[in-house]
């Protein structure tokens, strides 16, 4: 009878450790959806299509913004634009992404600022329209702005 109630008790602990363990368990989180393109004017570096890129790890979010349509005036070696992305918000705040991670790139190279990195909150609901994209390459500020909305929608993080 001892027996039983040993392994009886032995059950219910696992158990109970078991439900604990998922209680306190890190919910896995996930940007939908991770990319989204936006139509940009650039300035002298043009515009035309781009594709925003977003991942997430718990409040903090990177994004990188791709484009073939957007070009390098000059050449530009890696690491040298200095970028700030500032994102729309519908829920509240907008949020800012920020770093100087691009490749080399020749004159007339594609584009390619990021990782960007900021922090996000869930529910946020993020889009370029009504942002803005700062880079200041050798000491000249570009900004690109959109006039409409990112598709296939806003970056929304959980």
């Amino acid at each position: 009878m001892r027996g039983k109630r040993i392994g009886s008790g032995a059950a219910l602990l696992a158990g109970a450790l078991a439900v604990t363990g998922l209680a306190f368990a890190p919910s896995a989180l996930a940007v939908t959806p991770t990319t989204a393109t936006v139509t940009a004017s650039c300035g002298l570096f043009g515009g035309g299509a781009a594709t925003l890129t977003a991942t997430q790890t718990g409040t903090s979010a990177t994004i990188q913004l791709t484009s073939s349509a957007i070009v390098a005036p000059i050449p530009i070696s890696a690491n040298a634009i200095s970028s700030t992305l500032t994102m729309a918000n519908s829920t509240g705040a907008a949020r800012v992404f920020t770093g100087s991670a691009n490749p080399a790139m020749a004159t007339g190279a594609p584009i390619d600022v990021g990782l960007l990195t900021g922090t996000v909150a869930s529910g946020d609901s993020l889009d370029f329209y009504k942002g803005s994209l700062k880079m200041v390459v050798f000491g000249v500020t570009v900004t690109c702005t959109s006039s409409a909305a990112q598709a296939p929608g806003p970056f929304v993080f959980s």
